[in-house]
């Protein structure tokens, strides 16, 4: 009997999906790992800065200045968590809001020209992983490796709320 015991009967089926399991779960300890590696940048380091406010950090940067509801609709949250996020990031002089110059009743959120560099340091080489990585497959297998980690991160929300 092989490493899979009573799994060899099943061809292509569950036995393949326990080996595509035992990959991931020997590949995700090293990549989490890897990303807490990448040092912050000084500039950064004494702001505290939590994953949440990293994807918000992430679409400003690579999208540019947007408002409060896009940056909700973005991240799949409450515009008030996000008012929340920009506020605490705009006290510490990471953010900055302006009037839109079309709506003067709506606030531009951006990054802050002064932190951008640091900014664009600490993110920009987990675009370029990211790039490297998806680049050689096609638009259906990028989608389908986005909507796999989807499914991932809910099953796994799913086991902490049972």
């Amino acid at each position: 009997m092989s490493r899979h015991g009573a799994h060899d009967v099943v061809e292509g089926g569950e036995s393949e999906v326990d080996d595509a399991v035992r990959a991931l779960l020997l590949l995700m300890p090293r990549m989490v790992g890897r990303v807490k590696k990448i040092p912050v940048p000084e500039a950064l380091q004494s702001f505290a800065l939590a994953p949440r406010h990293l994807s918000l950090l992430s679409y400003l940067l690579f999208d540019g200045p947007m408002t409060v509801n896009e940056l909700a609709a973005r991240l799949r949250v409450a515009p008030t968590t996000v008012s929340l996020l920009v506020g605490d990031l705009s006290r510490k002089g990471i953010l900055q809001r302006r009037e839109d110059e079309a709506d003067r009743r709506r606030r531009i959120i951006g990054i802050a020209a002064d932190q951008q560099p640091a900014i664009t340091a600490w993110l920009a080489p987990g675009a370029a992983a990211w790039r490297k990585a998806l680049a050689p497959l096609t638009p259906d297998q990028r989608q389908l490796f986005v909507d796999t980690l989807l499914a991932y991160e809910a099953a796994v929300g799913d086991a902490d709320q049972g």
